[in-house]
């Protein structure tokens, strides 16, 4: 070969390389968890976005959950002093609180601790990003901070195979899941899946146990399930007293007391959501900000 012909290509071997080096994606940042104590997990720039003010309530107003409250404060202040934890499933009636608990309790976490521990992140991912949960995961091994990665409303239907990556990120997979982080989730459904679906599996199945054991193992991952049902009325109407006090509203007790049941009767429910949307309407009618 010629020394031109060597020079040619040196040459498009190097517009090449530089060619590669423009569309390759950039190098992952690592983490900075110290802009905030809560983030939102954006997979496609491998992005944790700081959030400001997280929507939450005082733990103190969530009435009629007192058990599953207990247990959870419990194992997240054993995860935020270094101490082993289990993942958790909450799962239960809808409107109970179970997302609002495991974002009050994260709260709560950091200000009883504050000064003894790092502060506690909370990390929410999307149901729809749980493929890419493998790779939060590795974004968040090496930092110092221990995070609570959260998905709500979590559930898979039909043919939807991404539960597999959450099986791999929680305790499978040559890594598993790191020291420093522990998976929150909410469900409507125990077994994260509908019942139809499972009986479906079993009907269709040569070995009908061995069909549906992958997918109903998922719940397996979580050492904690905490469960939540419908209340009752007295726990509905301590729901609106709590608010109504916390939030300073003027009103009589009667008024209040039939007004809050006929709010619940009209929407066939009585829940800590049927609660706060009442407040919401009270406060709005008596021109009082729902603040502090």
């Amino acid at each position: 070969m010629t020394d031109l012909a060597t020079d040619q290509t040196l040459a498009t071997l190097l517009r090449i390389a530089d060619a590669l080096e423009r569309i390759a994606p950039p190098a992952r940042k690592p983490a900075d968890l110290t802009l905030a104590d809560a983030f939102v997990w954006h997979p496609a720039g491998s992005e944790l976005a700081p959030v400001a003010k997280v929507n939450r309530v005082a733990l103190s107003l969530l009435r009629g959950v007192d058990r599953v409250r207990d247990t959870l404060a419990e194992n997240t202040e054993r995860f935020a002093r270094g101490l082993p934890a289990n993942n958790v499933l909450l799962w239960g009636a809808r409107g109970m609180g179970k997302s609002s608990l495991v974002k009050s309790v994260h709260a709560d976490t950091n200000v009883r601790l504050k000064g003894e521990a790092l502060p506690l992140k909370l990390i929410e991912i999307h149901r729809e990003d749980i493929e890419s949960l493998p790779g939060l995961m590795g974004l968040l091994r090496p930092d110092a901070h221990r995070a609570i990665v959260f998905c709500d409303d979590l559930s898979f239907d039909g043919e939807d195979t991404s539960y597999k990556s959450l099986k791999a990120a929680l305790d499978g997979g040559v890594e598993g899941r790191p020291g420093n982080v522990v998976f929150y989730a909410t469900s409507n459904r125990r077994h994260l899946m509908p019942r139809d679906m499972m009986d479906n599996e079993r009907s269709t199945a040569i070995n009908p146990g061995e069909a549906i054991e992958e997918k109903v193992s998922l719940s397996d991952r979580f050492g904690l399930w905490l469960g939540f049902h419908k209340c009752s009325q007295d726990e509905y109407l301590a729901m609106i007293d709590g608010y109504v006090g916390h939030f300073a509203l003027a009103i009589a007790p009667e008024t209040l007391r039939h007004e809050a049941l006929e709010w619940a009767t009209t929407r066939g429910s009585r829940s800590g959501r049927t609660a706060w949307q009442y407040i919401q309407d009270l406060a709005g009618r008596l021109g009082k900000p729902l603040e502090g």
